[in-house]
């Protein structure tokens, strides 16, 4: 595998951890926790990538990092969003 993927992968994994225990743990306003797991996965994308030591591709292994985070999280909010209507709709 090369560096930049194992470099990349673990901020995915950490995002995609970080939302299931949102939804899991912050029932009552899961949206308001998502934003903190993006902080959380900035932080560690930086951690990460200044612990590889390379300057080559370091802004392209940040971006990957954080634009699969991203993605990530974003799909999580539309989930949690649709979630929590459907919920609150059978109320």
């Amino acid at each position: 595998m090369p560096i930049s993927l194992r470099s990349v992968i673990p901020v995915w994994v950490a995002a995609a951890v970080g939302a299931i225990a949102v939804g899991v743990f912050a029932s009552s306003a899961p949206l308001a926790w998502l934003p903190v797991v993006m902080a959380g996965a900035i932080l560690l994308t930086f951690a990460i990538q200044l612990g590889v030591s390379r300057k080559e591709g370091f802004v392209e292994r940040i971006a990957a990092s954080l634009g699969g985070a991203l993605v990530i999280l974003a799909a999580a909010t539309l989930v949690l969003s649709l979630w929590a209507s459907s919920v609150s709709g059978a109320n």
